[in-house]
């Protein structure tokens, strides 16, 4: 169970001078060691980007080959004040994200290893600022999504969960978590079976995937409507990334208060954890390599849609 570290997190970010420092010395608390804190400023305000690594026994950072899985709590702040106090809804995915490294850390504390390093990153912004979008409104970053991308992603991970609050739409229609299908380099791909296997063990159910468009995969900034930052993570790597998203059964804006529930975002942690243990193993694929190849013969390079375009 993660609902202790979820419960613990929320307290942290659940404040209105909550910072990436007051993150690193809890991350610490449970022995986290590897941990860097940046602060950066943009044209709407300033965040703290927070990313941990949690080294894996056989991990890159031990010098073996054990793949590096990224989880990346993505969010455009966990607060919006003054014009709402408390942590919003937007903010679950950095909370899940942060209770997944603190639980990682614990299991290393009790001697319970993964193979491959884990490394985790989001961002603290208290006070981000809100932006128009239909259903409702979403959360705004006081950061470009270029620097979320540039902080947050690089080409040392071999996949990526991406974790987004992904409740103002009208196309999912269920409370908890779903996943999307892989995305790699302007494909989208076909959904993991491995992904959606460990999610019916882990929650006991069916699996639920939310649909993805051209659209929602390309960069932010090109005029056209995204569902969310979900998978903007995938216009900036190689890596296959897949988005975990916290989900309901009806639109709730990302600046609504009062809108966490803290079982589904402690499915989505455990989730999280389990297809790392798995995928540091080498037991979780994201996509069959073979039929990405023969895409790639067939209809050539889908790059293009990493890019701003034309």
């Amino acid at each position: 169970m993660v609902l202790k570290q979820i419960l613990e997190v929320y307290e942290q970010v659940d404040s209105s001078t909550a910072n990436g420092q007051q993150i690193k010395e809890y991350l610490e608390s449970y022995g986290g060691q590897d941990i860097e804190v940046k602060t950066i400023t943009g044209e709407k305000g300033k965040t703290d980007f927070v990313r941990i690594r949690i080294p894996g026994i056989n991990g890159k950072s031990k010098g073996k080959d054990a793949p590096t899985l990224g989880v990346l709590g993505r969010l455009g702040g966990i607060g919006a004040r003054p014009e709402m106090i408390g942590m919003v809804s937007d903010g679950d995915g950095a909370v899940v994200a942060l209770a997944v490294a603190a639980k990682l850390l614990d299991m290393q504390r009790k001697g319970d290893y993964l193979d491959g390093d884990v490394i985790v990153s989001t961002h603290i912004c208290p006070d981000a600022p809100t932006q128009p979008h239909k259903p409702v409104a979403f959360m705004d970053s006081p950061v470009d999504m270029a620097t979320v991308n540039r902080e947050e992603v690089d080409g040392e991970l071999d996949a990526i969960l991406s974790i987004d609050t992904t409740k103002g739409n009208r196309v999912i229609n269920h409370r908890g978590f779903a996943i999307s299908p892989t995305v790699k380099e302007g494909y989208i791909l076909k959904v993991s079976d491995d992904l959606l296997d460990i999610m019916e063990y882990t929650t006991g159910k069916l699996p639920v995937v939310f649909p993805l468009t051209i659209q929602d995969i390309t960069p932010y900034g090109n005029g056209v409507y995204h569902i969310n930052s979900i998978l903007q993570p995938a216009t900036a790597t190689t890596a296959p990334v897949v988005g975990i998203a916290i989900t309901s059964e009806i639109a709730v804006p990302g600046c609504a208060t009062g809108a966490s529930h803290p079982f589904d975002l402690e499915q989505a942690a455990r989730y999280t954890i389990e297809v790392a243990k798995h995928f540091g193993k080498d037991n979780c694929k994201f996509f069959d390599q073979e039929e990405y190849k023969r895409l790639l013969q067939l209809y050539g390079s889908m790059k293009h849609l990493q890019t701003l375009g034309k």
